[in-house]
């Protein structure tokens, strides 16, 4: 079993730590939500929250599978933000992960879609 100092990077795990504790605890409406679909291996697989994989921190992580999935506020368009989301991306995807990213629009709007992309993911051979 992998537990958040076997995915982190050990420079970054401490600082992290706290970020990722704080994050669980103020979570937005929409990661709220999906968590309630997500928590007790409701999909067959188990998922952590506000996971640390290098010097980053997950929204939800199914380590078994390697998916994680994103849920991005409205500042995620923004260009600034778009580009650290696009690295960020990218340096997981190089770690071996798929990346899912839904808006919380996405999430409050249409759940079902999202799960399905879920399951879609998560069905899919490692």
């Amino acid at each position: 079993m992998a537990y958040d100092y076997d995915t982190s990077d050990p420079s970054y795990y401490g600082l992290l730590k706290v970020y990722a504790s704080e994050n669980k605890k103020y979570q937005t409406e929409a990661e709220k939500m999906l968590w309630l679909h997500l928590r007790g291996n409701k999909l067959g697989l188990h998922f952590r929250r506000q996971h640390i994989i290098g010097c980053y921190i997950a929204d939800f992580v199914c380590l078994k599978k390697k998916i994680i999935i994103e849920v991005d506020g409205g500042y995620h368009s923004q260009y600034a933000q778009a580009i650290k989301d696009y690295y960020r991306t990218e340096k997981l995807e190089s770690l071996g992960f798929k990346m899912l990213r839904f808006r919380n629009e996405d999430i409050y709007s249409n759940v079902v879609f999202v799960l399905d992309q879920i399951f879609n993911a998560i069905a899919r051979p490692s």
